[in-house]
C-alpha cells in the first residue's frame, strides 16, 4: 500500500526553535573542548560564516560562507562598500542573527583592508570584523 499525504498539510504544526548550544571551538589551542550556547555559539557562528569561502566546499550549502576571492585586485573605493553588503548577506542567512551595522573600514596598510562592524542577534550585539586583502 502506498502511503498517503492527504490531509497531512491540513494539521497545525508548532515550530521550535532549536537551541544554540554547541560545541567550544578553542582558536588560539586550536581543539575543541567543552560546549557552550547563545552569544559564545554566535561569536563561534559568525567567525566560521566568515572565515569559509562561499561555494568552495561540497560539504556546505551554497547559502554558507562569504565570497571575497574575487575581490583581489580591485579599487578599494569599490571593495569597502562591495565587502559591506557581503558581510550582512552572509551573516544575515542565520536566523539569529537579525541585522549587521556600524562597518567601518580601516584602508591604513596598503593591500588590506580591515573591516569592522556590529552582529545583531537575538541574544545580544556582538562586534565582529574581517580582513580582506585587495
Amino acid at each position: 500500500m502506498i502511503p498517503s499525504t492527504i490531509g497531512f498539510l491540513d494539521q497545525d504544526f508548532e515550530i521550535e526553535e532549536q537551541p544554540s548550544k554547541t560545541y567550544k571551538m578553542d582558536l588560539d589551542g586550536n581543539s575543541v573542548r567543552g560546549f557552550c550556547d547563545k552569544l559564545e555559539a554566535m561569536k563561534q557562528t559568525i567567525f566560521r560564516i566568515l572565515n569559509t569561502e562561499r561555494y568552495q566546499y561540497i560539504i556546505y550549502s551554497w547559502d554558507y560562507g562569504i565570497e571575497t576571492m574575487d575581490l583581489y585586485g580591485e579599487p578599494v573605493s569599490w571593495v569597502c562598500p562591495e565587502l559591506e553588503r557581503r558581510i550582512k548577506e552572509a551573516l544575515l542567512m542565520d536566523s539569529r542573527i537579525t541585522d549587521v551595522t556600524d562597518f567601518k573600514h580601516d584602508t591604513s596598510i596598503k593591500g588590506i583592508i580591515h573591516t569592522s562592524f556590529t552582529v545583531h542577534t537575538i541574544y545580544g550585539n556582538l562586534q565582529a570584523e574581517r580582513e580582506v586583502r585587495v
